[in-house]
């Protein structure tokens, strides 16, 4: 239980936010991933990401498993947050910009 509040105060003081520029360019996306991503961003889950953009739930699949692999990242929220900080997405309407 202690490692676990030492943990927990230490990821406190990190700041997420403003992490070093990536030392490679940041990977392209297709049109196609960037909608998917946008819905991701606004919290859509995938059959709703599929009824938006009129595509199978298994494509969004798909989608969401590239954008993963080009991103580094391990799931949906990872991936929304790594598009923001790569500036390809604004802030969630009601939140204050950083």
């Amino acid at each position: 239980m202690h490692v676990a509040l030492n943990l927990h105060d230490s990821l406190d003081q990190l700041d997420f936010r403003h992490q070093p520029p990536l030392a490679t360019d940041p990977p392209t996306l297709t049109p196609t991933q960037m909608k998917v991503l946008r819905c991701v961003h606004s919290g859509l889950l995938n059959k709703q990401i599929a009824y938006e953009l009129g595509m199978a739930e298994a494509t969004v699949k798909v989608h969401m498993t590239a954008l993963m692999r080009k991103l580094n990242v391990r799931n949906r929220t990872q991936a929304a947050i790594a598009a923001r900080n790569l500036g390809w997405l604004r802030p969630a309407m009601g939140r204050a910009a950083d």
